[in-house]
């Protein structure tokens, strides 16, 4: 097979719903809410083990978490986590930006 006959298929701006993943726009927003995490934790300098101990959670399960392993952690738990680590949370409801239909988003106000 040449390169010629390799189709490529853009994907949407959610790799989640690309992948067939169930509850894909829940995934995708929780996988921002955890890159945000990383950015606080890398943006301060600290250590995983001192993560862990601002957000009651062991050194493993910081590296777990950072690592996109955070299937077990609920949107609520994740914001938690956030406002743990100094962060305000703003959640607006407001009318779609689209025909398609209602959309959860995740927008930060600074670098991190």
């Amino acid at each position: 097979m040449s390169i010629a006959d390799t189709a490529v298929e853009r994907g949407s701006a959610n790799v989640f719903a690309d992948l067939g993943h169930p509850e894909a726009d829940a995934h995708i927003v929780k996988a921002e809410l955890v890159s945000r995490i990383d950015d606080i934790v890398r943006q301060r300098g600290i250590t995983q083990a001192e993560a862990g101990r601002m957000l009651g959670l062991s050194q493993p399960d910081v590296s777990r978490l950072l690592r996109g392993d955070f299937r077990e952690y609920s949107l609520e738990r994740l914001l938690r986590l956030l406002t743990m680590l100094g962060r305000d949370i703003d959640i607006v409801i407001r009318q779609p930006r689209s025909p398609a239909g209602g959309k959860l988003r995740v927008a930060a106000t600074e670098a991190a």
